[in-house]
């Protein structure tokens, strides 16, 4: 069997059983056959309340989550070309913190914080494409350093945000810039924005894959170069936007998952793309299932666990890969 098809199907498999994993453990386990039966409306006690009020929306959102910061990612990397290329390299996070950390210091509401944070990260993708079509023609080195320097601006400002903030606020901010999911509690947008960039980016999977082989080969085989540049930008700036907006800047779901999947199966985004998606989200759901349970009642920032669990599989996957 194609050895594509093997890892796709795979995916396709772990991706409930992570939902299933977020639902089960926590402070309270559930076994199989309870989480059965609340499944199927046959079972109204705690379990239920536990597994539909809390746990679910919860786990939707890590999965939905993960499945944009990997989309994302993959997005990236070919339009940058660059390995290192991850959602957070062209500055969106840092606009959606700046907002969303001010927003917490003045005291506001979860529901204004979430939106401060998307606009914040839609205003400074505009000033990374505003600046970076300057006068000049819109390269990837230009993107890369005025999203870097942009980026850079962004960090300076928390930074000053968080040396003003009361002592109080500093965790609150703090396990937002690490990555929290504590309040995403509706997961419905992120979902439907996952759906919707899957769907807009296979559209373009064979451009992409001629894009990867260079400009001009992609210009020779009637492809419109500039265009997808800016499709590509836009599309993946939408996508960090909406996770971060959701869970704050978890790192390193991004920046690996395409490369682990590239290690593995290649570099065909027919392929590449939804599994990121499957990949993405599965991880991010089991990292933040124990996040909230290893140490409980203590909380563990989801970003932590990422990197804890992630780099060890991509360094052995890396070192066994010529």
């Amino acid at each position: 069997m194609n050895r594509r098809l093997i890892i796709a199907s795979l995916l396709v498999l772990a991706a409930p059983l992570s939902l299933g994993f977020a639902l089960a453990h926590g402070s309270l386990n559930i076994g199989v056959a309870e989480l059965w039966q609340v499944m199927r409306g046959g079972h109204d006690g705690m379990a239920a309340q536990v597994v539909l009020e809390l746990r679910m929306p919860r786990a939707l959102s890590a999965f939905a989550v993960g499945g944009l910061l990997a989309l994302s990612g993959a997005l990236l990397q070919v339009l940058l070309r660059n390995p290192l290329a991850d959602p957070y390299v062209l500055g969106i996070s840092g606009g959606a913190a700046v907002a969303a950390l001010l927003s917490i210091l003045f005291g506001l509401a979860t529901a204004w914080i979430h939106a401060n944070a998307f606009f914040g990260a839609m205003l400074s993708m505009f000033i990374v494409f505003g600046i970076s079509r300057l006068n000049s023609s819109w390269t990837q080195n230009r993107l890369l350093l005025t999203g870097v320097v942009v980026a850079a601006g962004w960090g300076a400002v928390i930074s000053l945000v968080l040396t003003a903030a009361p002592a109080a606020q500093i965790q609150g901010m703090l396990f937002w810039l690490i990555g929290d999911l504590s309040y995403a509690t509706r997961p419905g947008m992120a979902l439907v924005a996952l759906l919707l960039g899957l769907v807009a980016s296979l559209w373009f999977a064979r451009p992409l894959n001629l894009f990867m082989r260079g400009e001009n080969v992609a210009a020779a085989l009637g492809e419109n170069p500039a265009r997808l540049r800016f499709i590509v930008y836009s599309l993946a700036s939408l996508l960090t936007a909406m996770a971060v907006t959701l869970a704050g800047s978890i790192g390193f779901v991004g920046l690996v998952v395409p490369h682990i999947l590239r290690l593995a199966g290649g570099s065909d985004h027919r392929f590449l793309l939804p599994c990121s998606v499957l990949l993405g989200g599965g991880f991010l759901t089991i990292a933040d299932t124990l996040a909230r349970s290893w140490l409980a009642p203590v909380q563990l920032p989801v970003g932590v666990l990422t990197a804890l669990l992630g780099v060890p599989v991509f360094l052995y996957l890396l070192a066994r890969t010529r």
